[in-house]
């Protein structure tokens, strides 16, 4: 190790040999860091280590892989790339305590060099892993301020918006303020004000109109530290966020509307009703009506009912569909039936309630369902009956899929569906393989010959063998012998070679 420490004291000497005093704090801690590498490797070539640092790219915390790689092409000429490379070994380590001291150190020493702003961030990060949540901020702050170049800034937006967010969860009122300050949509341009004489402010960021998506954006970032933050210093911010009615703010509104849903208050249930009934998005009411899921109260059943039975927006009814499937009270269950059957109500919609019906497995959802398919004229709703009641997997759903199979008086493609469900659903494989004898429609037999092959029963490959060796229709015969080839069943490989050698 000694060689090596010569080496670095010979690089840095080099780089500034008229100032050898101030560069020795630095050398201190680079040499304390660089002990940290031998007692974590023992037996490696301490020289060979140093030459290596360049190549390791490999982070702790994949949030900084993409800011770490911009530095990959750094001149090897430039006076800090030896600091620089032993900060970032220790960082990749995960010896957060002398990343920290060796990055902050960097921007000390070397305040006008490219590197500095983003030494600031990353020895911002390396405080934020090792909750020095105070004095990251600050860094961070300086950061912005002093280097509004830097590569880094979008990335230490981002996690200021984090480190703001975890401080104001302790109860920091600082940070409450800033994430209040940040979170609120862009307001309209006012009159140039005359400079004022205090402290410099922080450079603004873009101010375009964000997608709640654009964790980029600083005000998206602001409203994700919320939540980190108490209910009762959360919601303020989001009513405040809520409010706004410009189209530019729609996208802070909808990931308001989400951070709102998971912060439950006294007022949670107001702002989401109020937003579901008067914001201009549509998007945002969808969003507001959707979490409604969430809220289950009487006052929020009533809410979505009101919806469901005045809106026109297609996406708005669905939204209200699924939010009433998710309630638990008997109304939601009972508006649900009722707009099934409303024959004024639009098919897609239905369709959309008959399906959450199934979802909910209760015996008077399916007794409701059976009695609903005898009413029902459209093919599309009554399959969806179909469908819905086979989710149920309950023996008396299964007899009644058995009965519309054989009912001749229903459609060959509704009895097809019925009995293709009735075998998923676990039907009685005897009863199932009888019926093949018994049908006299062709496409009938088909279907039953599919409902077979989806069977892993021994019973259900001995009846495509007798299908296959004994079915007088030539075609019937093909399916069996398709579906039996399909089969890794020893007897389907025996019978299709006999069949072979006839």
């Amino acid at each position: 190790m000694q060689g090596l420490h010569l080496v670095l004291t010979a690089v840095l000497g080099m780089q500034q040999p008229s100032v050898v005093p101030p560069i020795a704090p630095a050398l201190g801690r680079a040499q304390a860091a660089l002990a940290s590498v031998e007692a974590l490797s023992p037996g490696v070539e301490a020289l060979s280590e140093l030459s290596e640092l360049s190549e390791l790219r490999a982070l702790s915390d994949l949030d900084g892989l993409q800011a770490l790689d911009r530095w990959t092409l750094q001149s090897e000429q430039d006076p800090t790339d030896s600091l620089w490379r032993v900060a970032r070994e220790a960082f990749n380590r995960g010896d957060y305590t002398s990343a920290a001291n060796l990055y902050g150190d960097l921007s000390r020493r070397y305040p006008n060099s490219t590197r500095a702003g983003d030494a600031l961030y990353w020895a911002a990060f390396a405080l934020y892993k090792n909750d020095g949540l105070d004095q990251a901020r600050s860094l961070l702050v300086t950061q912005r301020r002093r280097y509004p170049k830097a590569a880094t800034l979008r990335d230490g937006d981002a996690l200021l918006a984090r480190i703001q967010g975890a401080l104001a969860k302790q109860g920091d009122e600082e940070a409450v303020r800033w994430i209040t300050v940040h979170a609120e949509p862009a307001q309209p341009a006012q009159p140039a004000q005359p400079a004022q004489p205090a402290e410099p402010a922080q450079p603004a960021s873009p101010r375009g109109c964000p997608n709640e998506d654009d964790d980029d954006d600083l005000r998206v970032a602001a409203l994700n530290g919320l939540l980190q933050m108490d209910a009762t210093n959360a919601v303020p911010i989001l009513k405040k966020v809520l409010a706004r009615r410009d189209a530019c703010s729609a996208g802070l509104r909808r990931k308001a509307v989400f951070l709102l849903s998971q912060k439950h208050t006294g007022e949670t249930e107001d702002l989401l009703l109020d937003v579901a009934q008067h914001d201009p998005d549509p998007e945002v009411r969808q969003q507001a009506v959707f979490w409604l899921s969430q809220v289950p109260t009487d006052r929020a059943v009533g809410m979505l009912d009101s919806i469901l039975r005045t809106t026109g927006d297609a996406e708005l009814r669905e939204k209200a569909l699924f939010a009433l499937s998710q309630q638990h009270s008997p109304r939601a269950g009972q508006i649900l039936r009722s707009y099934a059957e409303n024959a004024n109500a639009p098919s897609e919609a239905r369709e959309k309630a008959i399906f959450w019906l199934g979802q909910r497995h209760s015996s008077e959802n399916a007794a409701f369902l059976r009695g609903l398919y005898a009413k029902l004229a459209d093919e599309e709703l009554k399959e969806k009956v179909i469908f819905s009641l086979s989710q149920m997997h309950d023996a008396d759903n299964t007899r009644w899929l058995m009965d519309i199979a054989l009912n001749e008086r229903e459609s060959i493609e509704m009895r097809k569906k019925a009995l293709f469900w009735a075998g998923q659903t676990g039907g009685d494989l005897t009863q199932l393989s009888g019926l093949y004898d018994r049908m006299q429609n062709k496409e009938m037999k088909e279907q039953l010959i599919f409902v077979y092959s989806q069977r892993h029963e021994a019973a259900a490959v001995d009846r495509l063998i007798q299908i296959a060796k004994t079915e007088q229709d030539k075609e019937l015969r093909k399916k069996a012998i398709f579906w039996l080839g399909q089969s890794h069943d020893p007897r389907a490989a025996q019978v299709l070679l006999e069949i072979i050698n006839q």
